[in-house]
């Protein structure tokens, strides 16, 4: 299984709503609960109505598009990364899941993963 590096750095963010938020860039996750508006999106992307926010996250692809009946794929990346102490904050698309993880652990983490016989492109 391949794993895709994502040259961007990444915020995760709670902000007021999404009136500023840059829709049109290429990565932009959003959740909203009755609790929190959140947003993961380019560091640079970041907009002005930001509460909270956390920079410094690199993240990576499971390539190509995982069938809903697919097992175990995300969980098994998540495992060997946390047996190494490495901690992870995920999102999943229709398509695939995105694993972002601090900028310090990131060269780490896909040296793992290509241990593991991951194969690292991108």
């Amino acid at each position: 299984m391949q794993i895709k590096r994502i040259a961007y750095d990444f915020s995760v963010c709670k902000v007021a709503d999404y009136s500023l938020v840059n829709l049109t860039g290429e990565y932009c996750f959003t959740g909203k609960t009755e609790e929190e508006n959140s947003l993961v999106c380019v560091t640079d992307d970041v907009p002005v109505n930001v509460i909270r926010r956390e920079d410094g996250w690199k993240a990576f692809r499971v390539e190509g598009v995982l069938d809903f009946s697919l097992i175990g794929i995300l969980s098994e990346i998540c495992r060997i990364l946390a047996e190494n102490r490495i901690s992870v904050f995920v999102i999943s698309t229709f398509n695939t899941d995105y694993v972002l993880i601090k900028q310090e652990n990131y060269q780490r983490a896909l040296d793992l993963l290509e241990i593991a016989g991951y194969e690292i492109v991108g």
